[in-house]
């Protein structure tokens, strides 16, 4: 009577776990008897396209405010206000750092530039 009731809960407990990954999506396929059989999908190791957009979406605003910045008070005023973050705490250094001018943000500046002038 043990070993059936163990039996029994290990299969419960096989159900449970497809449930869960049928939850995230599944797909359908007709068995060697004819049988409808829903299988989980695979899950991928990659981040969803959503998160990709995301930060996508994050790095071309990043980039475009550097250029527009760029473009608004020029290069000389631009590095020397660079210059006083290089020289500041860690933080500020990090900041400094990212916010060098690169060649997409310098290209992106000279084409804003005259029409933001």
């Amino acid at each position: 009577m043990v070993e059936t009731h163990d039996h029994f809960i290990q299969r419960l407990n096989a159900h449970g776990n497809k449930r869960a990954k049928i939850a995230k999506g599944y797909r359908t396929r007709i068995d060697s008897n004819g049988l409808l059989v829903a299988e989980p999908r695979r899950s991928h190791f990659l981040p969803s396209a959503g998160v990709l957009k995301l930060v996508m979406v994050m790095l071309i605003g990043f980039l475009s405010f550097k250029s527009l910045v760029l473009a608004a008070y020029g290069p000389v005023t631009y590095n020397e206000r660079l210059a006083k973050l290089e020289n500041g705490t860690m933080i500020e250094k990090i900041g400094a750092k990212a916010l060098k001018i690169d060649p997409v943000t310098e290209a992106v500046a000279n084409s804003v530039g005259p029409v933001m002038r």
